[in-house]
């Protein structure tokens, strides 16, 4: 019997983010159209929040982009001051993407063969 498998985000969908201020904003597209409306129910909001709240986020938010299997996160309030005022260069929005995509997904046996495959 097969069972839903936990996976990490990278191998339903790729990202980019980048920084303005002290705000990052990171799309998220998904590979095969089958696995869009998944990242739509488990990328929420308050679970992006969630899997950064080692960065303490203000708000997240989310705007969906159907047509293009697609959306794009907000996240305020979590670079530190911003690119000029951090002390941290690690904080730069650009490689929190990185981070998001490590966020692990539920994925039903119906999904499982549309996966990217485990790095070797």
């Amino acid at each position: 019997m097969s069972h839903e498998l936990k996976v990490p985000l990278y191998r339903l969908a790729h990202s980019r983010s980048g920084d303005k201020g002290n705000r990052s904003n990171i799309s998220v597209t998904a590979w095969h159209a089958a696995l869009w409306p998944l990242l739509v129910e488990q990328l929420t909001p308050e679970a992006v929040a969630a899997h950064f709240a080692h960065r303490h986020p203000q708000g997240v938010q989310r705007y969906l982009l159907p047509r293009l299997w697609a959306m794009n996160l907000v996240l305020d309030e979590v670079l530190d001051g911003g690119v000029n005022g951090a002390l941290n260069l690690d904080a730069h929005g650009k490689a929190l993407s990185y981070w998001l995509l490590d966020m692990e997904l539920a994925v039903p046996p119906a999904l499982q063969p549309l996966l990217l495959p485990e790095p070797m």
